[in-house]
């Protein structure tokens, strides 16, 4: 038996992964158990639960992996602001003590971290280091469905890399071409999240979700001045107007000049009619580079299938763009994309790459567990809180438990619902969700503003039976970890008034679309997760008897937490955000809690709980 640990860690989404003799046994990140969202820490909480998942001491695991080699983004920084200077002074000044003293000697500084784990783990030379690319196409292409495939991956930066193009056959790996910093696509989408006022490495979604409201006025301004695209998809990018490569902001007053307004103050400027066509902008632009990009490596490379991660493989609608392009006969993205899944690549990489094992290959089903890879509890642990919670509860059959919450969500009620295995990645896919009806015209607004504490133009999924997923999207694929974006079915839509097509931004979110109104987005989108019997049972059972009741084979399924606060993780978490918020069923498992049943003095004030993202 071999067993590996993946580690990610010190940038943000912070994560640890754990295989046994190839085999996927748990991942999770850190934010999941240290409440802290994107926490970059080392993943201690994570570390520990994986190793508990594994039934494994460290000091019995046989390899640790990094995710990156920390010598070669030293490089990177000192040859970036040796090439800058004497720009970027100041920052370069505040970054080399905490590399000089923690990230340079990286190596020490993990061995140090993991003794915590175990005091019989001594041996320094069982961790490794994996590419930060390389670690990301390998967690794409390794649990993939296929036997050979280009891997595509698209971020900020790791070392050098911030595009690259890979071939994956078999049990190999090789990266072929590579596009290295300060030129990132990544960096480019981060640069306008930061100009429109939100938060970099986490409001890049709600950039993405804004778009729809805006027209993509300033398009060929930004490939014009900023972007210059080549027509196979390669792009460098116009460093006169970005800050990032040696300062401590995305953008400088070039850019704010350019588009002829400074960046929007989150706390005081409000959202506008010039921010929403930015975003569109900027999201347009995004998918140009990335369907010229995989046409010119389709047409290169002769493959038809397609792997993608990085961080901007989490850009669902660019992803839609590309399954609708159908220049790939399939498409298959790490569910989680980000930094986090580099833990998971970096374990497969080692077991594939330098133990050189071969690979298991299931056609058609990928080696992700339907990503429930965190941690469950049974009825008896889960009763033991309860109790302890001193709450109200029943306890229900299997049977009656779907019957009674589907019935519930057919009245338009809220529904916490806390089952089985946590997800490893940003979405929930239902084992950490919040459900809802989807043919409520109020879900969508009630959802955000009295249930998540978040922006009213925030748009939320919809879960739908695979089989069914073409009766209702224009979409026959799988998107089992909601990464791919696609049209109502026409048959579904309801046609807009002229009066309707004239109104301006979030005047737009009152108007029904579909017949799921809670689920369309305003361009008639919508960001879609296929529900598979045997990869989450209880979750597809429930979809059943709500389509028996209602006759829709669909759910809202939005996170498990409120703005600011990561999805939640233990009972005690999904419990406090059950009485913090508007939500009216608790479910954990086989026990329901009805928000009425509550003692008042279980009521807690969580709007102020979590710092907003």
């Amino acid at each position: 038996m071999t067993s590996i640990l993946g580690i990610s860690a010190f940038y943000h989404d912070s994560a640890a992964a754990i295989i046994v003799d190839g085999k996927i046994v748990a991942a999770a990140q850190e934010e999941r158990f240290s409440r802290k969202k994107h926490d970059q820490r080392y993943p201690a909480n994570a570390v520990n639960y994986v190793l508990k998942e594994s039934k494994l001491k460290l000091s019995e695991v046989d390899h640790i992996v990094f995710f990156e080699k920390p010598f070669l983004k030293f490089e990177r920084l000192l040859e970036t602001y040796v090439a800058f200077a004497p720009k970027g002074f100041s920052s370069f000044c505040k970054a080399m003590p905490i590399w000089l003293r923690e990230k340079l000697f990286q190596k020490k500084y993990l061995f140090d971290q993991l003794k915590q784990h175990d005091n019989n783990f001594k041996d320094i030379e069982k961790i490794a280091f994996s590419e930060h690319h390389y670690s990301h196409a390998a967690s794409a292409f390794f649990p993939s469905p296929f036997k050979e495939s280009i891997i595509l991956t698209l971020d900020g930066v790791g070392e050098w890399a911030t595009t690259t193009v890979a071939i994956g056959k078999e049990n190999n790996l090789e990266i072929k071409k590579e596009i290295h910093f300060p030129h990132s696509l990544g960096l480019l989408y981060s640069a306008f999240t930061y100009y429109t006022g939100f938060k970099v490495n986490s409001g890049e979604y709600k950039l993405m979700g804004l778009a729809p409201y805006g027209k993509p006025k300033y398009k060929d301004l930004i490939l014009k001045e900023l972007v210059d695209l080549k027509d196979d998809g390669t792009f460098r990018l116009n460093m006169k107007y970005f800050n990032y490569a040696t300062g401590l902001t995305m953008t400088n007053k070039y850019f704010s000049n350019l588009f002829g307004t400074p960046v929007r103050n989150a706390d005081k400027d409000p959202l506008t009619e010039f921010h929403m066509d930015i975003a569109a902008s900027i999201q347009a632009v995004t998918e140009e580079i990335v369907l010229k990009l995989t046409s010119s490596i389709a047409e290169e490379y002769k493959i038809k299938n397609l792997c993608l991660a990085g961080g901007v493989a989490l850009n669902c609608v660019a992803n839609g763009k590309i399954l609708k392009n159908k220049i790939f006969n399939k498409i298959w993205a790490q569910p989680a994309a980000g930094d986090a899944g580099g833990s998971l690549g970096a374990a497969l990489a080692f077991w594939h790459n330098e133990l050189k094992q071969p690979r298991k290959i299931i056609t058609d089903k990928d080696t992700m567990k339907g990503s429930y890879l965190g941690p469950k509890y049974d009825n008896e642990y889960v009763e033991k809180i309860l109790e302890k919670i001193k709450c109200n509860y029943k306890k229900l059959t299997n049977e009656d438990l779907i019957k009674t919450v589907a019935k519930e969500i057919a009245k338009q009620k809220t529904v916490g619902w806390f089952q089985g295995r946590m997800e490893f990645g940003p979405r929930a896919l239902g084992g950490r969700s919040i459900l809802a009806d989807p043919r409520s015209e109020k879900t969508q607004k009630e959802l955000n503003l009295k249930v998540k504490f978040r922006e009213s133009f925030r748009p939320f999924a919809p879960s739908v039976l695979r089989e069914q997923v073409s009766d209702w999207f224009e979409i026959d694929a799988d998107s089992a970890y909601m990464l791919f974006v696609a049209e109502v079915k026409k048959s579904k839509q309801i046609t807009m008034r002229d009066e309707d097509n004239n109104l301006f931004g979030i005047d737009k979110l009152n108007i029904k679309r579909s017949s799921i109104p809670a689920v369309t987005h305003v361009d008639y989108s919508a960001r879609i997760q296929t529900v598979h019997e045997e990869t989450n049972p209880r979750y597809y059972k429930l979809l059943k008897e709500f389509k028996k009741i209602t006759g829709y084979p669909i759910l809202v399924n939005t996170s498990f937490n409120v703005r600011g606060e990561p999805i939640v993780c233990s009972i005690e978490d999904a419990f406090n955000c059950f009485m913090g918020t508007n939500l009216d069923i608790l479910v954990i498992e086989n026990f329901i809690l009805f928000k009425e049943d509550q003692s008042k003095s279980s009521f807690i004030d969580y709007k102020t709980k979590f710092e907003l993202d």
